[in-house]
């Protein structure tokens, strides 16, 4: 039953994010104002990058950049990879309940030197580690990823999967030993345009979705030494794969519940009664 709730919750956020350009009183829908846009769809002054053996807010060879309204994920300066693994953190934060859509694509060949597993594969990183805690030598931050990954053009390779670098999950109430863990997903050839949705709620449970559908679903989220991850920060990744990504934004689920209250949000599963306001 709590699965189905969860899953009707994210079905609504996905039609009222899809309609939020209209104008709406009514409190349960979504507002546009509600969304925080962790792309502002013009440049990466909102977000840090971090690259291994590199300090912090370095944009190692300009990796990181906006073009065209787009975020890309770029290696036209690189002569080869050589192991030069980086992730662009989003400034604000940390969260704990939440939900985020973004859109993404793969684009062009990946960059010389990369490992075989990197082609195609980007992330969505969750409730990471800030960036200023990584070593100058570590490129991977402790975290939970929504692992992105496209197709060859030939074989099966779904997307949306889940990746636990230094942390674990329970699927079903079994707790998962393997690093990543196939979704359900489609596979996505070419240099097509892939909605997702990740609905976030703690510790206690995860969603993914791909184009509205629900693709994986995991719980009981823990640090490798057993400690509850229930909030962080986000990122993208740059693993040698040429991304694109034109929407990136937030949903916080946590917030005033008092009905009471100006900023009362239906859609709130979190409650934060410091912040109502009178």
């Amino acid at each position: 039953m709590k699965t189905a709730i969860y899953a009707a919750l994210a079905g609504l956020l996905f039609l009222t994010a899809a309609c939020s350009h209209q104008a709406t009183s009514d409190k349960s829908a979504v507002e546009s104002k509600d969304w925080i846009e962790l792309f502002n769809g013009k440049d990466i002054k909102d977000w840090t990058p971090k690259f291994s053996h590199a300090p912090m807010g370095e944009n190692l060879l300009n990796t990181f950049r906006v073009e065209k309204g787009v975020l890309r994920v770029v290696y036209d300066n690189y002569d080869e990879f050589g192991g030069r693994f980086g992730h662009l953190f989003h400034n604000s934060g940390p969260y704990s309940y939440y939900l985020i859509q973004a859109e993404y694509r793969f684009v062009g060949e990946q960059v010389k030197g990369g490992p075989e597993w990197a082609k195609r594969n980007n992330g969505v990183m969750f409730h990471t580690q800030h960036p200023s805690e990584l070593p100058l030598e570590e490129g991977f931050p402790r975290s939970m990823e929504m692992q992105l990954l496209g197709g060859d053009g030939v074989n099966a390779r779904t997307t949306a999967n889940v990746c636990t670098p230094g942390t674990k999950i329970s699927i079903n109430g079994e707790p998962r030993e393997d690093h990543c863990i196939e979704s359900s997903s489609a596979t996505y050839h070419g240099d097509q345009w892939v909605t997702i949705e990740l609905l976030v709620h703690g510790s206690e449970l995860v969603q993914h979705y791909v184009n509205g559908d629900l693709v994986m679903e995991y719980h009981d989220l823990i640090l490798d030494d057993g400690t509850p991850l229930d909030s962080g920060f986000i990122a993208i990744q740059a693993e040698t794969a040429p991304t694109e990504f034109r929407r990136i934004r937030l949903l916080n689920l946590e917030g005033c519940m008092d009905k009471k209250a100006k900023n009362y949000r239906s859609y709130f599963v979190k409650n934060a009664p410091e912040s109502c306001i009178f």
